[in-house]
């Protein structure tokens, strides 16, 4: 069976940030088919029928945002995994992943915005990590995080500021990375220097973050072929799918 990989574009400013590039990059020379849907400018979710893969990227905008496009996405990925597809989500994906399937309560904003070369502490085995370094390097940038993720999530790694860096639901195919392993180290250099450039917002963690040295242990190869030769079981819709859903 061809897998075939659709990828909901979470970016609100299409000409300055381009997740789905970073992810088409990424899946480049495995076998199968990409497509995408930027969710936030009201573009259709395709149907699900003949996804074999959903990747959910991250985002300018925040997961606390009351904004209509935030459900729909939100709808889909309880379809998906009610349909256990398997499905991985960076950053703001990662965020949604927690608000669709065991809901908004276990979001909030972060003490201390993370931004730059991360290190992460991995707590647990899993198949998805199995190719990452101890401790692990990784690019992150966020304003937002999930805490108290309840059963079936797994916690499988923190950083000091944030507890909750990798989860997984259960034993399902669905897992959460908080950083952004996928966006080459040039390009996490840029987006640094464009938001010290036209924001204000955590003026001292970006201007820190520009000034250190990038420290980029890849990864991203390994976990994105590991996902990809990943075959969940694929139930109809409704049937075996959420443990705990809302």
């Amino acid at each position: 069976m061809t897998r075939r990989v659709l990828i909901l574009d979470n970016a609100v400013h299409r000409h300055l940030f381009k997740p789905a590039w970073h992810w088409r990059a990424r899946l480049a020379g495995h076998d199968c088919e990409v497509e995408s849907a930027n969710v936030p400018s009201g573009a259709r979710i395709p149907p699900l029928d003949d996804v074999t893969h959903l990747i959910l990227t991250g985002s300018e905008a925040s997961i606390l945002d009351s904004v209509g496009w935030i459900d729909v996405e939100a709808a889909a990925v309880r379809d998906a995994a009610d349909r256990g597809i398997p499905i991985l989500g960076s950053c703001f994906g990662h965020q949604m992943l927690v608000h669709a399937l065991s809901g908004p309560e276990h979001l909030r904003r972060s003490e201390r915005p993370e931004v730059g070369w991360t290190t992460l502490e991995l707590l647990d085995d899993d198949d998805l990590l199995d190719g990452v370094p101890r401790p692990w390097s990784v690019f992150s940038f966020h304003f937002d995080e999930v805490v108290d993720p309840p059963s079936p999530w797994r916690v499988l790694a923190r950083s000091d500021r944030c507890a909750v860096q990798a989860i997984r639901y259960g034993d399902r195919p669905v897992w959460g990375l908080q950083p952004h392993p996928e966006i080459a180290r040039w390009k996490a250099e840029f987006l640094i220097r464009l938001f010290v450039l036209f924001k204000r917002r955590a003026a001292r963690e970006i201007l820190a973050a520009s000034r250190r040295r990038p420290n980029d242990v890849r990864a991203i190869a390994s976990i994105v072929g590991r996902f990809i030769d990943h075959e969940g079981p694929r139930p109809a819709a409704g049937e075996g799918g959420r443990e705990r859903g809302r």
